[in-house]
């Protein structure tokens, strides 16, 4: 834009477009244009390359630096101007007490001061610098500032929080590398001591069929004397009497070293179980993935069949027409657990599903089709094999337990109610992709355990 008066305009022309004061020993460029010498000589300072003009960039030779004396005389004379219009109008520029042009700066005082103050009783014994000497060194003080804000909006941790951060997630990921090493040898010992305790049930039960078989036919035997008792007359009724050796002896108890063999067992799965809980996965619900009638709570954890269809974008990643929903998370590696209560809804299926599972049209419910997981059909519960496996369950759970192993390829549903296992999707079924928590609800509301 055009300068509104003639001042203005010589102003303009005395201003070096690189530091936006006045020109200090201005030079001109082969192309015409002009810049203070320490400016350009600034701009070029570190570049390999050929020099070019920071206006037009034009490539210039930097030896062709001719200084610019017409110009200077002019900087003198729009000085002259500018201080004459500063007096005429009142501006901060002049000296208010002196009318002079305010070239100093006390730096005791920190304020502008003219020539005349400098000699003044108020500013003789104070550090006086040029005016736009204490602009450079105040320019250089903020560009420090402005540096060390810069760092620290870019790196807003200090530096030995982050090496803490860095020593604590070494020392966790340590830990977690040797909790499946662990796990593995706590179920290597436990499988070798149920199956030594299933040896000792068996012997057990054969020492015992011998026994049993005399008992049984023992007790036959006394049997038919009582039957045979109760139909003679009142006469004779009262005068049979049974043998003593004849008498019903009670069953022998278990040995008290089985009952204790046992209880160990059971005290030691539960510690198994414990530290499998310790793989609990906090799993969410991704909304971008949800079918458009499916509601998800605020939390993400939880979802429900709604009968109206939300108005929603149809992104790749939307499941339409089936009413499924996929878990925020992907799992490549390690062993995971979550918990989905399901309720008492009549038709619902939780599991696993291949980040690459079809989301448009139907899909196979099966390992086939990318699916991993176990249904409720109002009154039959399955197992999502191909064909899908009847699991014939005394009681339809309400709240379920998906274990998933990546590093055996394997999926196992557990009723978290009474730990008791639901079914296992044999080892190596899933495969070495990313896998996320999958639900699939109708007429049902779904929640993941926090």
């Amino acid at each position: 834009m055009a300068a509104e008066n003639p001042v203005e305009s010589l102003q303009e022309e005395v201003t070096c477009p690189i530091c936006l004061e006045y020109f200090t020993e201005p030079v001109t460029l082969e192309c015409g244009h002009n810049f203070c010498r320490a400016c350009i000589g600034q701009c070029w300072e570190g570049s390999h390359t050929a020099a070019s003009c920071p206006q037009c960039r034009e490539t210039v030779q930097r030896r062709n630096l001719r200084r610019n004396r017409q110009l200077a005389n002019v900087l003198e004379i729009a000085k002259r101007l500018s201080l004459q219009a500063a007096k005429g109008a009142g501006g901060d520029g002049v000296c208010e007490r002196h009318q002079e042009a305010l070239k100093l700066f006390c730096e005791d005082d920190q304020t502008p001061i003219c020539v005349i103050c400098r000699e003044s009783q108020d500013h003789r014994a104070h550090t006086v610098v040029p005016i736009e000497e204490a602009v450079q060194e105040y320019k250089e003080k903020i560009q420090v500032h402005l540096k060390a804000l810069r760092e620290e909006q870019e790196n807003p941790f200090p530096i030995f929080l982050q090496k803490q951060t860095q020593t604590e997630r070494r020392k966790i990921v340590s830990e977690f590398q040797q909790l499946p090493q662990f796990l593995e040898e706590q179920e290597r010992l436990l499988l070798a001591q149920l199956e030594k305790l299933d040896e000792e049930i068996v012997r057990f039960q054969n020492e015992n069929v011998s026994k049993l078989s005399q008992r049984i036919s023992h007790l036959s035997e006394l049997v038919s004397e009582l039957e045979e008792k109760c139909q003679k007359p009142a006469s004779e009724f009262l005068q049979v009497r049974l043998s003593e050796k004849r008498r019903c002896r009670l069953p022998e108890k278990i040995s008290p070293e089985l009952e204790e063999q046992v209880s160990g067992f059971s005290q030691k799965t539960i510690v198994l179980l414990e530290a499998l809980r310790k793989f609990k996965a906090n799993v969410t619900l991704d909304p971008d993935t949800a079918h458009p009638q499916l509601v998800l709570s605020g939390d993400r954890k939880s979802v429900r069949w709604g009968h109206i269809r939300q108005d929603l974008p149809n992104n790749p990643e939307r499941f339409d027409p089936e009413p499924c929903v996929l878990g925020s998370e992907r799992f490549t590696s390690g062993r995971h657990c979550w918990e989905v209560v399901v309720g008492d809804g009549p038709y619902w299926a939780a599991g696993v599903a291949r980040e690459s599972v079809s989301r448009k049209g139907g899909i196979s419910h099966s390992p086939e089709g990318g699916i991993w997981a176990v249904e409720r059909d109002w009154s039959q519960f399955r197992a999502l094999t191909s064909p899908a496996t009847l699991l014939p369950l005394s009681r339809v759970p309400s709240r379920i337990r998906v274990c998933l192993d990546c590093y055996q390829g394997q999926v196992t549903f557990i009723d978290a109610d009474d730990e008791v296992p639901i079914f296992t999707f044999p080892l190596g079924s899933v495969p070495g992709e990313r896998i996320r928590p999958w639900l699939w609800v109708w007429r049902a509301r779904l929640s993941l355990c926090p």
